[in-house]
């Protein structure tokens, strides 16, 4: 059976992206290595990774010269619509870019969208009823 047991966003900058996700989001730093930081996160790893290092690694430069687009989301369960509207103004008063406040959508979850320091766009989403984190 397939499953991931790591997700590395490549970053030019792992330092202003380690403060990201360690000081505004609040994952552990687990290990830092410099070119690749990776947090405490449970059930799945969670790693930063320079991307010149990764071309160094396989000798295949990620997205070409520069990176373009939206290429994921990291979506983060947060509870209850009102535990999605706190962690969202909480996350963006500690610096992430505000890309879309708290709103309840038609697959019934509350969601909000913010911006790490690189441009890209996660989610914030509520439970539903009997859903467990």
């Amino acid at each position: 059976m397939p499953r991931i047991g790591l997700i590395t966003i490549l970053t030019d900058n792992v330092e202003r992206m380690k403060r990201f996700y360690s000081d505004v989001i609040g994952f552990e730093v687990k290990e830092d290595l410099g070119n690749y930081v990776e947090f405490s996160s449970s059930g799945v790893r969670f790693a930063l990774y320079q991307r010149i290092g990764m071309l160094m690694a396989t000798g295949e430069a990620s997205y070409g010269d520069k990176p373009s687009g939206h290429a994921f989301e990291l979506a983060i369960p947060a509870g209850s619509p009102e535990d999605v509207e706190r962690l969202y103004a909480d996350y963006v008063a500690k610096g992430a870019r505000p890309v879309k406040p708290p709103k309840m959508m038609p697959w019934g979850r509350s969601t909000a969208f913010i911006a790490d320091p690189d441009g890209n766009i996660h989610e914030l989403y509520s439970l539903k009823p009997g859903e467990e984190i």
